[in-house]
């Protein structure tokens, strides 16, 4: 179904019905879709857990440590 912005603003509790029943509507201007009202679906939520992935990253040694020269820029040490 497909509506205009005016029609869309008059009647918006009674679209949302439609809405959450499972129904998509697009709202147009001058005929034109500019936006889709549709059924909200929650995201999938998998949580992070920590540790996960311990022994699968490598780090090393002296990683940390920045060459001489980026040093020199990101201190504002130039020559």
């Amino acid at each position: 179904m497909q509506v205009n912005i005016h029609e869309a603003k008059t009647h918006l509790s009674r679209l949302l019905e439609r809405v959450a029943a499972g129904e998509e509507i697009i709202i147009g201007k001058a005929g034109k879709p500019v936006a889709v009202l549709k059924p909200y679906k929650p995201p999938d939520k998998k949580l992070r857990a920590p540790g996960a992935l311990r022994g699968k990253i490598k780090i090393k040694r002296g990683f940390y440590k920045a060459d001489k020269e980026i040093e020199k820029l990101f201190y504002g040490e130039l020559d």
